[in-house]
């Protein structure tokens, strides 16, 4: 198995430490079982969409949560086998869950289910402080603002010596 070795990086990128970890972290992660199948697709300008292929599973035996963004599905079904028995059983009805890495201000807006599949909605939501912006350049005035801190030590100055 190949490493990678990032040590290189950290003394000439400063503050990447974080996606150096996320990589070295995610090369040394569990394989996760191909089981449920899924689609990441990207549907607009910041907007995305996880498609999980989970026949068979209801909403109430399903869960979806995210925190420290993670977002984990999980699939837990009852146990509906006693009393049958099969000659072939190729419907996977088995417990999962799969885990995926959101990168910073993807929110998940919503999920549904259709026709055996689950739809998570996402977005990523930068906040305003965040986005660029445009500074306008005045050329309506070449005078000097005095600062407020001037002006209120001269006030000062003047009332001590009165």
């Amino acid at each position: 198995m190949n490493t990678l070795d990032f040590t290189p990086f950290y003394r000439s990128f400063i503050g990447f430490d974080h996606l150096a970890n996320l990589m070295d972290a995610a090369a040394r992660n569990e394989k996760q079982p191909a089981y449920p199948p899924y689609n990441i697709e990207v549907t607009g300008e910041d907007q995305y969409r996880i498609t999980m292929a989970i026949a068979g599973f209801d909403e109430a035996e399903l869960s979806i949560e995210t925190e420290h963004n993670n977002l984990v599905v999980r699939g837990q079904k009852a146990d509906k086998t006693e009393g049958r028995r099969f000659l072939h059983q190729g419907i996977a009805e088995r417990n999962f869950e799969r885990k995926f890495q959101l990168s910073d201000y993807i929110k998940v807006t919503g999920a549904q289910m259709s026709h055996g599949l689950l739809h998570i909605e996402l977005i990523r939501e930068v906040p305003e402080a965040l986005k660029p912006r445009k500074i306008s350049i005045n050329q309506q005035s070449t005078a000097k603002a005095v600062p407020q801190l001037l002006e209120e030590n001269s006030n000062l100055a003047q009332v001590s010596n009165a």
